[in-house]
């Protein structure tokens, strides 16, 4: 056990720059997915919620059919299977590309709940007293839904957190595939697999302590509302 962490004291120094560097790039690409889920979640929760059949049978058909599909799938095709059509994206714009637009039907499903919990009675009070429906939404709806969608919300972006680490398989620059092009070439798989490990959970676990931390502040103020 003390040979095993011996190489880290003699490596890390080597190591640590460029798995620092990967951090940074497994950021910006979880930065950049969830954006897109966020945007696109929304305008696919707000299309199912839609009036307008056509509009909420597309939103319901894409949800679940990239329920139904692995990412890796949906990475393979934005990155390799569209290039014949002439479409060429680097491996970090086809990772978030790839990654925003799957969890995206899961954070549709989470605003949909969440705007659902709001009575139906505020809004046709809101749009009595003269408000669009687009108002409506934006000042009476999404503000009290927040505090209800945020925990989820939340462990959406842990779970698109590491989800980036199968982005190593289209050469994505973030931790994973730094840590394997340091394993083959230091002969360490088992180190830099655990250092990597480590600083994915040293990502994701405050984020999950945050989530957990403001579920249980709105599980409070429902009991003592």
């Amino acid at each position: 056990m003390i040979q095993f962490f011996e190489i880290y004291v003699a490596k890390l120094p080597e190591w640590w720059p460029e798995m620092l560097a990967a951090a940074g790039s497994t950021l910006l690409l979880t930065g950049y997915a969830f954006g897109i889920a966020i945007v696109f979640g929304l305008c696919l929760a707000l299309a199912k919620l839609s009036r307008n059949r056509v509009l909420s049978r597309a939103a319901t058909l894409y949800v679940e059919l990239m329920r139904g599909i692995p990412t890796l799938v949906v990475l393979f095709i934005i990155y390799f299977a569209i290039v014949p059509l002439g479409i060429t994206l680097s491996a970090l714009v086809a990772g978030a590309l790839g990654l925003g637009i799957h969890a995206a039907a899961y954070v549709a499903e989470i605003f949909r709940s969440g705007i659902e919990t709001i009575h139906r009675g505020q809004r046709e009070a809101a749009l009595a007293v003269g408000m669009t429906p687009r108002q409506t939404l934006r000042y009476i709806v999404l503000p009290q839904a927040t505090a209800i969608m945020l925990p989820p919300l939340i462990n959406m972006l842990v779970i698109v957190l590491k989800d980036t680490s199968i982005c190593s398989l289209i050469s994505a620059p973030e931790i994973m595939l730094r840590a394997k092009d340091l394993a083959s070439t230091y002969f360490r798989p088992m180190h830099l697999y655990v250092l990597a490990g480590a600083m994915y959970f040293a990502m994701a676990w405050p984020l999950s302590l945050m989530a957990r931390g403001w579920a249980r502040r709105l599980g409070r103020g429902r009991h003592g509302a």
